[in-house]
């Protein structure tokens, strides 16, 4: 593991105790989400533009339709910046000033280009699939040449990180803690549930039990996270003659 070394666009002026700039902690916030919002400029106009993204080491992937504005204007190189962030919890402080959010979040800057290799584009897409189901690629008919086609895949090594977080009570004056409001923390935490089966399903097919490892969890974000830990051993494993297991 390596540190981003905090540069003028990333670095934190204030509360740089929230501040990380390692490896290890920015790619836990992004391995424990899958949609982040990637901005960028295209003549002169800012634009945001919420997606669903995966990591493959220091780089990171985003795909759509071919059509896309935001995938067409980065075909020939783009600088954008992508965000992510969890919602931990609501802190209720004593005073307005110091109510509070418990979060973690992720900036990362760099340059967007569209991945022409046929055979990386076909390796990360199941990569994709993955990410989420383990051992549905294989599962699956694979995609047509019209449906490659139709979609566009981006890469951006990342060139600039830095995470920001907050977590615990609310912090108040000292002169606050006498006061008989009630203070403290709301939990927050995105749940996956039961899955639903497609009406047409045809009858007796039974969801893969790979899917338990996604469906009906309290915290959805640490199950992402567990999954990511999971498709990175295997990757490391296979590429040094192992079986992944």
């Amino acid at each position: 593991m390596q540190d981003f070394a905090p540069t003028s666009r990333t670095r934190l002026k204030r509360r740089r105790e929230r501040a990380a700039y390692d490896e290890a902690t920015v790619y836990a916030v992004l391995d424990a989400g899958f949609i982040a919002h990637v901005g960028y400029v295209i003549d002169r106009q800012p634009y945001v533009t919420p997606t669903a993204y995966w990591r493959d080491g220091r780089r990171l992937y985003w795909h759509g339709s071919s059509a896309s504005r935001m995938l067409r204007a980065q075909s020939s190189g783009l600088e954008v910046c992508l965000t992510v962030t969890h919602i931990d919890g609501l802190v209720m402080a004593r005073s307005g000033f110091h109510h509070s959010i418990n979060y973690r979040s992720v900036m990362a800057f760099g340059t967007a280009r569209v991945v022409d290799d046929p055979a990386e584009r076909a390796r990360q897409l199941d990569r994709f699939i993955e990410r989420l189901y383990p051992g549905r690629a294989a599962m699956m008919r694979a995609a047509t040449r019209q449906e490659l086609k139709a979609t566009t895949m981006v890469s951006m090594e990342i060139a600039e990180a830095s995470a920001k977080s907050r977590s615990g009570p609310p912090i108040d004056d000292e002169a606050d803690y006498a006061s008989d409001v009630w203070a403290g923390v709301v939990p927050i935490a995105l749940t996956s549930l039961a899955p639903i089966a497609d009406p047409l399903l045809k009858p007796g097919v039974e969801p893969p039990k790979s899917l338990n490892k996604i469906a009906r969890q309290r915290h959805f974000d640490e199950a992402l996270l567990k999954l990511a830990r999971c498709s990175e051993r295997s990757a490391t494993a296979l590429s040094s003659g192992g079986d992944g297991e």
